[in-house]
């Protein structure tokens, strides 16, 4: 006994190291787990952590979007008229040229009327507002056409007559119909 009580306290650890293991399986045991189980449980809780930084890094980044997105109709909205502006002004340029000739003759004002014509045309065909110019014997089309009156005529019933009017689209979108007169039936 007394060879145990002066023992080295080093030796004494080294004989019992298997007690400590023991000790924690049993106490494992003793709570109705297993170490493998425990091990399960924080690579469950890892994962979980894991999944919670993803979670809110993709929730972050959505919110970034949805704010971008926001920004971007909000800029469009603004400058939705920007390029037909930027088109419109050399024919206003044109317009007030025209006004600052002294002595013009009608030729000339013809001639200005004209060129500031084919400059504002460019202008809506650069921004894609087109024109709804129906030809006489064309069937009428509600969706481009207002029937202003029905007119007897030879033609087919509910053709166009005439143009009194002509209309507009813009990027494919009906701005103004064209107003027209139709024939009657016969």
């Amino acid at each position: 006994m007394q060879d145990q009580e002066n023992r080295n306290p080093q030796e004494a650890t080294q004989e019992a190291p298997g007690a400590e293991s023991i000790d924690a399986t049993e106490a494992a045991d003793a709570a109705g787990t297993t170490p493998d189980a425990e091990q399960k449980l924080v690579q469950a809780e890892s994962r979980l952590a894991e999944l919670q930084d993803a979670f809110l890094r993709a929730k972050a980044e959505s919110e970034n979007m949805r704010r971008r997105a926001q920004e971007d109709i909000a800029k469009a909205h603004k400058f939705a008229v920007e390029s037909f502006a930027e088109a419109l002004v050399p024919v206003k340029d044109s317009l007030e040229m025209a006004l600052k000739v002294e002595t013009p003759s009608v030729d000339s004002l013809k001639e200005g009327v004209e060129m500031t014509l084919k400059q504002l045309t460019s202008a809506f065909e650069k921004n894609r507002l087109l024109e709804v110019n129906p030809q006489p014997g064309e069937k009428l089309d509600p969706m481009k056409h207002q029937a202003i009156s029905m007119v007897p005529s030879d033609q087919e019933a509910n053709t166009i007559v005439s143009v009194l009017q002509k209309g507009y689209t813009i990027a494919d979108r009906l701005l103004r119909p064209a107003l027209v007169t139709v024939s009657q039936q016969k």
